[in-house]
């Protein structure tokens, strides 16, 4: 995983510095912003592979931040920290494009471990270069897009990557922790309530209610248009 680019964007010094050395540590490129507007103006010359962004920050929110980037339909993972493990709060952010969140105080070990997975789904391959159609919808995996009735759809990593796991998988049920290995690689402890939060999210973007199911007391499935 050496040599990613990470942008670490947190207004108290100790800790970025901390989460900096930890990271370089790790082998990765690091670039640093202490705001909200830094952080904007280091994403569009540094092109980070991903950001880790703290929620609350001078001048510009972390929420305001990942709001601007997904408006520009860049899918830059981003892993939020926050001290508000509220679920609303959780979910609000992860409907603002995070693709993944800690809790402060944060592990070190487990911030590197988050990186790790979002990157790995973030860079993941499908098992066919072949486009996926679905009525109006055509997910083409080896290019990294969804389409719409012919318009680009803006996913996160991970939004793109459960879809593709359950588009491939027609009909098939998964529960949300099969889910979430399927689509991350790894289990973390209080991460798979999130799926529903993305799931919800994929249905708005798609404009699809039926088209991801819930199979009450086991998870989800994917029913093809006109199954």
């Amino acid at each position: 995983m050496a040599g990613e680019r990470i942008l670490v964007v947190e207004d108290e010094g100790d800790l970025r510095a901390l989460i900096s050395a930890y990271l370089g540590s790790e082998g990765y490129a690091l670039s640093v912003a202490a705001d909200g507007e830094e952080a904007l103006a280091r994403w569009q010359s540094d092109r980070p592979d991903l950001i880790v962004l703290d929620w609350m920050l001078p001048r510009r929110s972390g929420l305001d931040v990942a709001r601007q980037i997904r408006a520009a339909r860049a899918q830059t993972p981003i892993i939020m920290l926050t001290a508000r493990n509220e679920e609303a709060d959780v979910v609000l952010g992860l409907e603002l494009g995070a693709d993944d969140y800690l809790v402060k105080p944060v592990s070190l070990r487990q911030l590197a471990a988050r990186i790790r997975a979002v990157l790995r789904r973030a860079g993941s391959k499908a098992n066919s270069d072949e486009p996926i159609e679905l009525g109006n919808l055509e997910i083409d995996a080896s290019a990294h897009v969804v389409q719409l009735a012919g318009q680009p759809v803006s996913l996160t990593a991970t939004e793109f990557k459960i879809l593709l796991v359950l588009a491939q998988n027609p009909n098939r049920v998964f529960t949300r922790m099969q889910l979430m290995e399927a689509s991350t690689g790894d289990y973390f402890e209080g991460y798979e309530r999130t799926i529903d939060s993305h799931i919800s999210h994929l249905r708005h973007k798609l404009q699809a209610a039926d088209l991801i199911q819930t199979v009450h007391g086991i998870g989800y499935k994917l029913m093809p248009p006109g199954r």
